[in-house]
């Protein structure tokens, strides 16, 4: 059974052991790099700025155990979803999407007009979740730097913007 949990700033710990997770599992996922959050990047003081810095930090849990993050920054009447991660061991259970539809739910209830994420060519797992989300692809953000790959932005509307 897939549950989230929302986080607070004290919750950092429990960010900190995914977010680390993460980076160093996916590093193709993310513009930070493992490094920049270990050694003299790890700090408490840090970890709980990244947390305050978003309007909506989620966990999900899988049979009671932290299996994935994302989180939601509001700006304007656009929310950003970031920094979403599922564990290897609990992906094709569901957990992807309850994360999505967490940061959805959110950014409704905010009066968000809608939601805008930047996912990596080639990351076709994410790309397909966020499609059966009703994310449509905007194209291409910028060229890419060094040897990572572009990213694409995709945008879901969550209200009907004309008058």
């Amino acid at each position: 059974m897939v549950t989230i949990r929302r986080l607070s700033v004290e919750d950092w710990p429990t960010w900190r052991e995914l977010r680390l997770a993460a980076l160093g599992e996916a590093p193709y996922a993310f513009g930070s790099k493992l490094a920049d959050w270990q050694g003299d990047g790890d700090r408490a003081e840090r970890w709980r700025d990244r947390l305050l810095a978003a309007g909506i930090n989620a966990i999900a849990e899988l049979d009671g155990v932290a299996a994935g993050m994302v989180s939601g920054v509001a700006s304007g009447a656009e929310v950003e979803l970031i920094s979403l991660w599922v564990a290897p061991r609990a992906r094709g259970h569901a957990v992807g999407d309850a994360l999505v539809q967490a940061v959805l739910d959110w950014a409704r209830a905010q009066g968000a007009a809608s939601v805008a994420l930047e996912v990596r060519e080639g990351n076709a797992h994410a790309e397909a979740l966020y499609r059966r989300h009703g994310f449509v692809d905007q194209g291409r953000v910028a060229a890419p730097e060094d040897d990572e790959a572009a990213e694409r932005r995709m945008i879901r509307a969550l209200r009907d913007t004309c008058p």
